[in-house]
């Protein structure tokens, strides 16, 4: 008999947490492009305002060499928690970022960040060792090959995390397109060329 369940993000129990997301440490990411990581970051942050999800910035040591965070992020959610930690490397390590999570009530945890290995998996595994549902955002998140991030993957799904593109998450808190036709659209035109050509041919249609 089939025990599997499948547990889908629900826009009203899921927040995101967007983990060092830095400008020095975005130079490591080396599994993506530069243009296309960054496209991917500011995707997943554009899908977390247009959902309203409640979103948690974090920056780890960012008077060193990490840098500060990308300043789109800080735009898109100028008043979203922001902790600046000290010197954690593990963001669950952090009691002001432990508390954030906590405060917004929400047990589906949508994560990403720099780099996969560390800055993803370590507050991931954290989350999922409290029992919260974990879901690791693959193509917002960066590292130094593939072979590095096939290895973080692996530990992470084998502890009980989902993997999913931001693509996924968006559709999946969408759930029909009915919803809102329009801005579904728009936010994928946004972020995918190719999306914005077909939702170019539909307007032209519908009109």
């Amino acid at each position: 008999m089939n025990s599997f369940k499948y547990h889908r993000l629900n826009k009203d129990n899921a927040a995101v947490l967007l983990v060092d997301h830095q400008s020095g440490l975005c130079n490591l990411v080396q599994d993506f492009t530069p243009a296309e990581f960054k496209n991917n970051v500011l995707a997943l942050a554009g899908l977390a305002k247009y959902f309203k999800l409640p979103t948690i910035l974090t920056t780890s040591f960012e008077e060193g060499p990490n840098g500060p965070i990308l300043p789109e992020l800080k735009e898109t959610f100028p008043d979203a928690p922001f902790i600046a930690r000290p010197g954690n490397i593990n963001a669950w390590d952090n009691e002001d970022f432990v508390k954030a999570v906590k405060a917004t009530a929400r047990k589906q945890l949508i994560i990403a960040g720099v780099l996969t290995e560390v800055c993803v998996a370590f507050p991931a595994l954290s989350a999922l060792e409290e029992g919260y549902d974990v879901f690791i955002v693959t193509d917002a998140s960066g590292t130094f090959n593939e072979s590095t991030r096939l290895a973080a993957w692996t530990r992470m799904v084998t502890a009980g995390a989902q993997l999913v593109n931001w693509m996924a998450v968006a559709s999946e808190l969408h759930r029909d397109w009915r919803n809102d036709i329009t801005g579904l659209g728009n936010l994928l035109s946004s972020y995918l060329p190719a999306y914005s050509n077909l939702i170019t041919s539909y307007n032209g249609k519908a009109g």
